[in-house]
């Protein structure tokens, strides 16, 4: 048969000159770098240095505590976690006899016998009676430890740092003076350790 049979083997491959080709990647990877002007570099490392400026400030304003809240009264009270031991129900309350108005009572928890005081008294705040509902919140820290009556507990959340100013002009009295701030929705933030740390909330020797 004549004419040219088009499945002719192909001629022999070209080698491929890898040095060669590796010079050339890195010419090209190296102008790239030397395109930047001095200029373009000072400006790329003033971005990365002010990022790194803003990060410390970023982690502060997301920063919060961590806190209980409860009702007093119709108030809605905050303590940080941390000086908090536990909470329980409010059950076999024991009132003493000859103790000031704002000592409820003690009550056994797990054979530790607590004082329980009842800071509506203090805050002067309109009473509510005993419920199902009463739990004690009880606080600790500085050798010291006693339960503090809730008419209910609203539960755990985180406050930012920046959402807390120092105070309202209606929480005066004793109630500021163991204020640690209030947050915008208006949740009074108790100074756990302020309350631990006075001396005239202790009854005798106890907590």
């Amino acid at each position: 048969m004549g004419g040219t049979s088009k499945n002719r083997p192909a001629g022999p491959a070209k080698s491929v000159n890898w040095e060669s080709l590796h010079r050339r990647l890195e010419a090209a990877r190296t102008g790239v770098l030397r395109e930047r002007t001095p200029d373009e570099e000072k400006g790329i490392l003033g971005r990365r240095a002010r990022a790194l400026a803003q990060q410390p400030h970023q982690e502060r304003s997301q920063a919060g505590i961590a806190v209980i809240e409860f009702l007093l009264g119709y108030e809605t009270y905050a303590i940080e976690l941390s000086w908090i031991a536990e909470t329980c129900p409010l059950k076999d309350l024991t009132p003493i006899p000859g103790t000031p108005p704002f000592v409820l009572g003690i009550i056994n928890v797990r054979g530790r016998i607590m004082s329980v005081l009842d800071i509506r008294v203090l805050f002067d705040l309109p009473p509510k009676g005993l419920t199902d509902l009463n739990k004690v919140i009880i606080l600790h820290g500085g050798g010291m430890e006693f339960g503090i009556l809730a008419d209910d507990i609203i539960g755990t959340r985180s406050i930012p740092l920046d959402q807390i100013q120092s105070s309202l002009p209606t929480l005066t009295g004793i109630r500021e003076e163991y204020l640690r701030g209030v947050t915008r929705e208006r949740t009074a933030i108790l100074d756990g350790g302020r309350l631990l740390a006075d001396r005239n909330l202790k009854i005798n020797d106890e907590g």
